[in-house]
């Protein structure tokens, strides 16, 4: 019953666009990694299976720049983009994004509040926090003081390049408490307070850019701790034995969703496949590879305790996280990311 049933709503999201002629097929683009793995044999290659058409998969690191860049030039080359939720924001106001077809979806009820908007639906909640190897740091950090504690933890450490993050983690070690982190950086000094901060460690900082690079400094030693996000962790120790370890309190968890560029050849097949990705039945299965939190009510309420319990969204790891403040990297992103550019040049 379970198959008729999972074949009938897939008959739903596949409609009848699947029967027209595209110009190119199907690009979806997302983050890399052991997290486009767990997409690939998820979401790819069963959404391929069902439609009878190729999926083409590529990764990026990020940039409202590069989705502008490519919306610009007219007719791009990737159709169903994950981003983050300042890309998100920002692509919806600018135009370079479709709009949804929610009926498609369900409904936007069928998902947490913060994963809805005309623009892009909810893909995954994750999480960026503090990870060390406890195979080779025997004391183990628990906040992001420690991060900052070159004495009693000696050798480099790992940042997310750019601004964002790397301020607030700046604050909550230099003693400002999670809550109060955007308050701080919206008042007079609160920046100059953060990278004062920053100072402290630059020369002990490796900085990263995809969030593969973090795991690959862990493992090879050449940090002692770093920032990371949440999944990879848990998927790098699930699939190659590492014994990677995570800090939840300090963590900051964000929601990334799926758009469709605008002017996209492929519109109703990436909107097809945006809904296929989305359904219950597909999206629980994530957390059995890498541990992302869903956005779909029923897709996370279908998730095995023992999974459930390594989610950014498990009440215990949500105790001392905040969310990231869309609304000031938005106001702040071009400016700051200026002034972090011009102190790494220092």
């Amino acid at each position: 019953m379970r198959n008729i049933k999972l074949a009938g709503l897939v008959a739903g999201v596949l409609g009848l666009s699947m029967t027209g002629a595209m110009a190119r097929d199907l690009t979806v683009v997302s983050w890399g990694g052991n997290y486009q793995d767990a997409q690939r044999k998820i979401y790819f290659k069963p959404f391929s299976d069902l439609s009878k058409k190729p999926v083409l998969d590529e990764s990026w690191d990020g940039g409202i720049g590069v989705l502008q860049a490519k919306v610009k030039a007219g007719a791009p080359n990737w159709d169903a983009v994950q981003v983050e939720a300042e890309e998100l924001a920002i692509g919806c106001a600018d135009g370079l994004f479709e709009k949804l077809d929610w009926a498609k979806l369900g409904g936007k009820d069928k998902f947490i509040d913060s994963a809805v908007s005309e623009c892009g639906v909810g893909a995954i909640v994750w999480s960026t926090l503090l990870s060390y190897d406890s195979e080779k740091l025997k004391t183990a950090p628990t906040s992001w003081a420690d991060f900052w504690d070159t004495t009693k933890f000696p050798g480099k450490r790992g940042l997310r390049r750019g601004p964002k993050y790397a301020l607030e983690f700046a604050l909550m070690a230099d003693g400002v408490p999670a809550k109060e982190v955007y308050k701080v950086l919206r008042a007079p000094g609160g920046v100059d307070r953060a990278f004062k901060k920053l100072d402290a460690i630059k020369g002990d900082i490796l900085f990263w850019e995809s969030g593969a690079q973090p795991l690959q400094l862990l493992k090879s030693g050449q940090v002692v701790m770093t920032s990371a996000y949440n999944g990879r962790i848990s998927a790098i120790n699930k699939t190659e034995g590492t014994k990677f370890k995570t800090v939840w309190p300090g963590s900051i968890y964000a929601i990334d969703s799926w758009t469709i560029l605008k002017g996209s050849p492929n519109k109703d097949q990436a909107m097809d496949f945006i809904a296929f990705a989305s359904l219950p039945e597909n999206q629980s299965k994530l957390p059995q590879d890498i541990a992302y939190g869903l956005p779909s009510k029923a897709a996370a309420a279908a998730v095995p305790a023992d999974l459930a319990a390594d989610l950014p969204t498990a009440p215990q790891n949500f105790e001392g996280a905040i969310a990231i403040d869309v609304d000031f990297w938005n106001d702040n992103i071009e400016e700051l990311t200026k002034r972090f550019n011009a102190w790494l040049g220092k």
